[in-house]
């Protein structure tokens, strides 16, 4: 089973549009997460009308008419992995054991709001993913995106930090 991780889209006012190539892997992805900040309704829209299956949480830049249509946690079981997704898990110290803590059922932990990828490992086990965002890179080399897979035998592979180009090059390479 193929995922497609992102957060904090901020469209549009961080950006026009999603990148080509994050819109490109839609197609691949059996199920797509985004880990709140999506400002708009419009890219839930675009994601659900392209996507096979999307599980998304809103955030705390998101207003009531995202709030209306998502939760502020959403659980899923896929392959026999058990996934949480949540916007904001507070500060990065100490963050592994504060999850575990208030996840205590899940084997991973899609979350976003830092704009930082993040990939770690509670003592618990709990894998903690943060795509970035692949539209604001903030204080960040690159806007990014991850990629993963669910085997059959239920374990989590080829996670894949995705790096998109500086968006000026993006926006040139669409005319």
């Amino acid at each position: 089973m193929h995922l497609l991780l992102l957060s904090d889209t901020h469209l549009p006012k961080r950006a026009r549009e999603l990148p080509a190539p994050l819109l490109d892997e839609l197609p691949h992805a059996d199920v797509v997460f985004h880990a709140g900040d999506w400002v708009d309704t419009a890219t839930l829209d675009l994601l659900e009308s392209r996507s096979r299956r999307v599980i998304g949480v809103y955030g705390n830049n998101d207003g009531p008419d995202l709030r209306a249509r998502l939760p502020e946690v959403a659980y899923a079981d896929l392959g026999g992995l058990r996934f949480a997704v949540v916007h904001e898990t507070g500060p990065a110290q100490g963050r592994e054991a504060r999850c575990a803590a208030r996840f205590p059922d899940v084997d991973v932990l899609v979350f976003g709001h830092s704009h930082i990828p993040w990939d770690s490992t509670a003592d618990t086990g709990l894998r903690l993913l943060n795509p970035g965002s692949p539209t604001d890179r903030r204080r960040q080399p690159h806007c990014t995106y991850l990629t993963a897979t669910v085997t059959d035998g239920g374990q989590l592979t080829d996670v894949v930090l995705h790096r998109l180009p500086p968006r000026r090059i993006q926006e040139r390479q669409l005319w």
